[in-house]
């Protein structure tokens, strides 16, 4: 009406309009737009104050995202869980971002004195003759100067990965991280084919957010390598006793990379296999040839335990696989890792190579001390302590969880995949409990982790459920007009002395009209 008299209309509150301008901008695009812009602005800077090592990084990290994502989709689009996408995206995401930290550890705070500087090195000119040199021509050689099995064989694998990245010390990192939560995949898929009533969920939070599990393997170096062969393999062993095709290439191949950087811990996987393939269900429907088949089975599993042994004697240096042969290199080790300012318990100065015993009684103490050591009161530097604190936690989950733990002993027979987790468990805490160095200790217990976490995962007893709780009367404010038979939509807006004076009509029905019985 103002316009029609000649006055001009009011402006449009500045409010209403900014609210008109948000409603129209796409957000996740501009956002979208803003992280890109942001990260080349980054890549840009880098560029030119870094050399590649450093700026390498931001090419490769999105690279090993782009080539993980599709896979994570297709895992998670054959899994029943809900939102597994996002949790295999956040723990992928995760477990990339620890190899920054992880670098930082080992070249600011110990100022490169670490294990990842020597292969970082040995790899880059191993990439630069591979670059350089053609493999099918006759002077293809390359000398490693020291054997290729353990230290020599990481230093092969980096220089393989380098020759494909370029040799970029932090986006070394980043690959063999990578790897790592590759493993740590494979072990959250052994569970669901070989133990499908365990509680996946569970598994799937501890071992792909665990501290430990997060950034020891992320660095370069024989513990991410580790974690995907021994992942590997547990999912081979799953397949194996679930009877589905191609365990024993999965088996094959994560055995071979295990037994090639650490071979004792192959024959603890393989025995445990062994034990869990005897225990394995038989099929209701058994063919003529099924005796056979596993009787086979069981010689083939016997010889590959046997020439692990083998194996392990030649990289330790020791005759045979006798009981004196196996005590001389658990004492060695003993011996080795009794330096720094972190040992457990401190040797005398006679005592060159301490003598270990195997007497399984001391099994209980071995486990308690590789799984939940150092304790908070053993802690002498700020990393100890992190460590102890995740360790008591771990202790407390596992005296929460009694309940479940009173199943093994039933699960041990009924479920092989408990046994094979509970007989390596046991030979893996027999053998480590000679390291006698809590930050080593800290490390190397990452390879037992992924199938300890498989104890809490174990499904309550039926006994033992959580009662649900009785449905309560819901807030006022979630009630729908009318859903407990009090004032309805029309009532609503009646003045208080009509709905409830002495002249009101009467109340409806106590059977509300969404079929439930509501009180008087």
């Amino acid at each position: 009406m103002a316009a029609a008299h000649g006055r001009p209309a009011a402006p449009a509150a500045p409010a209403a309009a900014l609210r008109a301008l948000a409603d129209r901008v796409p957000w996740p695009t501009a956002v979208a737009c803003c992280l890109v812009l942001g990260y080349v602005t980054v890549f840009v800077l880098a560029m030119v104050h870094t050399g590649y090592d450093t700026w390498g990084a931001l090419l490769i990290l999105p690279a090993l995202m782009a080539i993980g994502t599709p896979i994570l989709a297709r895992v998670a689009a054959a899994n029943s869980e809900r939102d597994v996408f996002r949790l295999l995206m956040l723990a992928m995401a995760l477990k990339l971002l620890c190899a920054f930290p992880r670098y930082l550890m080992a070249f600011v705070l110990y100022g490169g004195a670490a294990d990842a500087k020597m292969y970082h090195e040995r790899g880059s000119d191993l990439a630069l003759f591979l670059d350089t040199h053609n493999p099918l021509s006759g002077t293809f050689h390359y000398d490693l100067g020291m054997k290729v099995a353990g230290t020599g064989f990481i230093i092969i694998v980096t220089g393989v990965v380098y020759a494909i990245t370029g040799p970029s010390l932090v986006g070394g990192f980043l690959v063999f991280s990578w790897l790592g939560f590759w493993g740590l995949l494979l072990f959250w898929r052994a569970l669901q084919i070989a133990f499908p009533e365990a509680d996946s969920r569970r598994y799937a939070k501890l071992v792909f957010f665990l501290p430990s599990l997060l950034f020891w393997p992320s660095s370069i170096g024989k513990d991410a390598w580790m974690m995907f062969c021994l992942g590997l393999t547990a999912y081979g062993v799953a397949r194996l006793l679930d009877r589905r095709f191609g365990a024993f290439v999965c088996i094959a191949l994560g055995s071979l990379g295990t037994g090639m950087v650490r071979p004792h811990v192959t024959v603890l996987a393989g025995a445990g296999l062994t034990v869990a393939y005897v225990l394995r269900r038989r099929p209701q429907q058994v063919s003529a040839l099924g005796p056979l088949r596993t009787v086979l089975t069981v010689v083939v599993l016997g010889v590959m335990v046997m020439l692990m042994l083998q194996q392990v004697s030649t990289f330790f240096g020791t005759n045979g696989t006798t009981g004196d042969s196996v005590n001389h290199v658990l004492s060695e080790t003993s011996r080795r890792t009794s330096q720094g300012n972190s040992v457990i318990n401190q040797a005398s100065a006679d005592d060159a190579a301490p003598q270990f015993s195997l007497n399984p009684a001391g099994l209980p103490v071995a486990v308690v001390s590789v799984l939940f050591r150092p304790f908070p009161f053993e802690a002498s530097n700020i990393q100890n302590l992190i460590q102890s604190v995740e360790c008591f936690a771990l202790l407390v989950m596992f005296i929460r969880s009694w309940p479940r733990l009173r199943q093994l002993p039933r699960l041990f027979v009924r479920r092989s995949y408990v046994a094979f987790t509970i007989v390596y468990t046991l030979l893996f805490c027999w053998a480590f409990s000679t390291i006698n160095n809590m930050g080593i200790l800290s490390r190397e217990r990452v390879q037992v982790l992924p199938l300890v976490l498989v104890l809490l995962a174990v499904p309550r007893p039926d006994g033992d459920r959580p009662r649900a709780r009785p449905h309560s009367r819901p807030p006022m404010w979630r009630v729908q007009p009318g859903q407990w038979g009090g004032r309805t939509a029309e009532a609503a807006h009646r003045p208080p002395a009509a709905v409830g004076g002495p002249g009101a009509p009467p109340r409806p029905s106590t059977t509300s009209s969404q079929g439930g019985t509501n009180r008087p």
